[in-house]
């Protein structure tokens, strides 16, 4: 049985697949986006479920979360130490491979997310940060006043749903950390 047996792994969108063959893109970055796609599907099958009223683009945070890091395909050093110059070369990659503007925009923003942030875009950092366990409660708290906001109920009610889904996700970080490590940076 592989490791993606074992984790279950959601497969990358064909097109994302592609698009990273091209690139020559490295295997650590190819898991890790495989990783944080599968995340984001369980976060957006939650959401719909959840909170019906939530209106956004399955389609875009799926997308959004599967080539959320590409620019790391560009900045290699990246992919084991800190910076942010992936995020710009990312959206710039995204674009020139003829991706539409409103997706190419995941790979340059999903580290930064705010009060007029979309529900896409939380949903795709959300996704980004709690696939390795890593809690953020403002980012949790927009998207808990979205789901209030699409009448998914009490304030109180949406926090301990999410925060639920979110320890549940966390839960196997550790196995996501330990696979994702598996895979050269090179």
């Amino acid at each position: 049985m592989s490791d993606d047996d074992e984790l279950r792994l959601c497969p990358l969108p064909d097109e994302v697949s592609l698009l990273l063959a091209e690139l020559a893109a490295p295997p650590r970055l190819v898991a890790h986006l495989r990783l944080v796609h599968d995340v984001a599907v369980r976060l957006v099958d939650w959401s719909a479920e959840h909170c019906p009223g939530l209106e956004f683009n399955r389609a875009a945070v799926l997308f959004g979360a599967a080539t959320h890091d590409i620019g790391k395909a560009l900045h290699r050093a990246e992919l084991s130490g800190p910076g942010s110059a992936h995020e710009p070369a990312g959206r710039e990659l995204l674009l020139a491979a003829g991706v539409a503007p409103e997706l190419a925009r995941f790979a340059a923003g999903h580290a930064t997310w705010g009060p007029d942030s979309g529900v896409e875009d939380l949903l795709v950092s959300l996704a980004d940060k709690v696939w390795k366990n890593r809690r953020v409660p403002d980012l949790e708290d927009l998207l808990v006043a979205a789901l209030v906001r699409a009448g998914g109920g009490e304030r109180w009610e949406q926090f301990l749903a999410l925060d639920e889904l979110l320890t549940a996700i966390g839960d196997g970080a550790e196995e996501r950390l330990a696979h994702q490590a598996l895979f050269p940076t090179a």
